[in-house]
């Protein structure tokens, strides 16, 4: 008897690993990153050394998918614009509450990590103000 209450005990044990993801994974795959004519808006993080790019797949003007690529030069032209030299493709994306990783940045292909699950882009670190009610 205490033989068939261990076989019970280590196929539901089984079971429940094996229902649930493993860290590092998550359960809906990373789309390709977006045509650049759904880009609502882009950032530049001095600290962290990151050309930001802000998509609304659905054209709502809603963001919905967010990609980070290393800057390796910045400067600027003659008019005065910013011009940045990145990286191909992007180190970090931002979809469906979260936010991945691409060590090697070689592009949307599977071997993506999940660096954090359950978050959203905090578009205030870049742009915390409002002007006369309208965002800066």
């Amino acid at each position: 008897m205490k033989l068939f209450g261990l076989q019970s005990l280590g196929f539901v044990l089984a079971c429940l690993l094996w229902s649930h993801p493993l860290p590092g994974w998550s359960t809906d795959s990373l789309p390709t990153e977006p045509d650049l004519n759904t880009r609502i808006d882009e950032l530049y993080d001095h600290e962290a050394r990151l050309f930001i790019m802000l998509y609304s797949l659905h054209g709502n003007g809603q963001i919905d998918y967010v990609t980070a690529r290393l800057v390796q030069d910045y400067s600027r032209s003659s008019y005065g614009n910013p011009i940045y030299q990145t990286e191909s493709q992007p180190l970090f994306y931002w979809w469906n509450h979260t936010m991945w990783n691409d060590p090697e940045q070689d592009g949307v292909n599977g071997n993506e990590r999940v660096y954090q699950e359950n978050t959203e882009f905090d578009l205030s670190r870049y742009k915390p103000c409002l002007f006369n009610g309208q965002p800066c």
